[in-house]
């Protein structure tokens, strides 16, 4: 049986800064970090003991290949909800603890858009006068730059590579139709003679591969990076860049919860099992921009043994297979059968809407409601979709800030409430070992030498420093520890009551 799809995000947020002579994205999004720790907690470092992004799931690295690379130099922060909240690649990014479900991942995220905007506010307090900070989450800057939103789920390790490419790659393209931000214009190189006044997606334009290593270059649809940050003769982390930055509930709870089933379905070897329900594409890197761009949802992709079907009937299949599935194993690699029912019927109700019509959906998706609120602007004031008024407006509906976002003026449907985000700001969850690193920091900081996603590192003042591997996803949760560190009075008394 399929186990349990923990599973979180890591979202790169775009920084404009306002104001400076010479704006550093590298330093504002430092500042942007420093002022938000230092107003919150003290700061615990990131452990890098355990990274490895040259790692290929494959067993090898293509000649020339670029993995991203480590840097230890910047701003690396662990917070008490057991998130991750740092610098990569002049940009500020949060990267949320780990999730036992697609709900509880939502929550978590959004949780993230509230640090973000938090910490805007703090910045703000310590700038010169005259400079501001913008902070967008989003994928793209308009002049050609993309950054990115990854997912990562647990998986296991004996599924074969070959295997769940095979399977998950006509999904991460047809996705797109609930998934995708939306965007104005088009950043590709060659659009292939199509015009793009707007598309589904921020990020498609920036797809080149169909499976490989990189995330900034050459970026591959499947992302083979090996890199499990838990027991790795066990699991695997498959990690995710294809997504873009959702600020809708709805998008991302589907976008997670509907792959975290489609991986479920792969472990299980349920398309062969169904009857080699193969939908494998004939070019899907093509099919990737094919879809983004095609906001009547209307145009066929070929498929590698010849049939024609457009990605709307390409994710009915894909529901088709996922209801019978549950009906055969059962949800509960997906956080049981309320949440997996949930994500069904959600699943259902968006291709229905796409399929009557997708401005139905204008207060689900995130393409929807864009498109709608920019198309009625150009229409009003007869623009053409070239207008810069247009493309600021892109930019303003991914604004962190409420009472500048476009987004949050939009009455957008909710997954979770307000209160649960808020407390996801500083309380980790309850159902991962995100629980166990959150708990210890929030008692014993002054005592925590650095943490990762895998183990915790203490310094109680003598030699040497002592590490708490935490190996398994799902122990450390408020059910396993919470007995434990009630008994604790110090982490000394915790580390000889663990053996470590």
């Amino acid at each position: 049986m399929a186990i349990v799809k923990v599973l979180g995000l890591e979202t790169e947020y775009g920084i404009i800064i306002r104001g400076a002579a010479d704006p550093n994205p590298i330093a504002a999004s430092s500042a942007l970090i420093n002022a938000y720790v230092a107003e919150v907690a003290r700061k615990v470092g990131w452990d890098f003991e355990d990274e490895s992004p040259g790692n290929d799931a494959r067993g090898f690295a293509r000649e020339g290949a670029m993995p991203p690379e480590v840097e230890t130099h910047l701003v690396n922060a662990v917070l008490t909800n057991g998130a991750r909240y740092y610098v990569d690649h002049a940009h500020p990014e949060y990267s949320s603890p780990e999730c036992a479900d697609a709900r509880e991942a939502v929550c978590f995220d959004k949780a993230g858009e509230r640090i973000l905007a938090r910490s805007v506010e703090a910045a703000g307090r310590l700038l010169p006068p005259g400079q501001s900070l913008v902070v967008l989450k989003n994928n793209s800057d308009g002049k050609g730059n993309s950054y990115g939103t990854h997912e990562n789920y647990l998986m296991d390790r004996s599924v074969p590579f070959a295997r769940i490419v095979q399977y998950v790659m006509p999904h991460f393209v047809t996705r797109q139709i609930y998934t995708g931000a939306g965007k104005v214009g088009s950043e590709a190189s060659s659009t292939g003679g199509v015009e793009v006044s707007f598309q589904l997606t921020q990020r498609a334009d920036f797809f080149e591969e169909e499976v490989g290593l990189e995330t900034t270059l050459k970026r591959p649809i499947v992302n083979t990076r090996d890199e499990p940050h838990c027991d790795a003769q066990k699991y695997r982390r498959l990690h995710v860049i294809v997504g873009d930055a959702n600020l809708s509930e709805v998008s991302t709870y589907l976008k997670i919860g509907c792959t975290a089933l489609v991986l479920a379905m792969i472990e299980d070897d349920w398309f062969a099992r169904a009857g080699e329900r193969d939908f494998t594409l004939a070019s899907p890197v093509a099919a990737m921009r094919r879809v983004s761009y095609d906001l009547g949802l209307h145009q066929t992709l070929e498929l590698a043994d010849g049939r024609r079907m457009t990605a709307l009937e390409i994710q009915w299949e894909h529901l088709d297979l996922a209801r019978k599935y549950a009906e055969d194993r059962g949800l509960d690699s997906v956080g049981g059968q309320e949440i997996g029912s949930d994500l069904l019927q959600r699943w259902e109700t968006v291709l229905s809407g796409i399929e009557s019509d997708p401005m139905s959906l204008a207060s689900q998706l995130d393409w929807v409601a864009k498109y709608r609120v920019i198309e009625g602007y150009r229409q009003r004031h007869h623009l053409d979709w070239g207008d810069h008024r247009l493309a600021a407006m892109d930019l303003q509906y991914h604004d962190v800030r409420p009472d500048k976002s476009l987004f949050a003026r939009l009455g957008m449907e909710r997954i979770v409430d307000e209160p649960s985000v808020v407390a996801a700001m500083t309380e980790p969850p309850r159902t991962t070992r995100a629980y166990f690193r959150g708990k210890c920091l929030q008692r014993w900081a002054s005592q925590i030498a650095a943490a990762n996603w895998d183990s915790l590192v203490f310094d109680l003042g003598t030699d040497p420093l002592r590490r708490v591997p935490m190996m398994e996803p799902l122990r450390g949760t408020a059910d396993l520890v919470d007995e434990l560190l009630a008994g604790c009075a110090s982490p000394a008394e915790l580390l000889e009551r663990l053996g470590s």
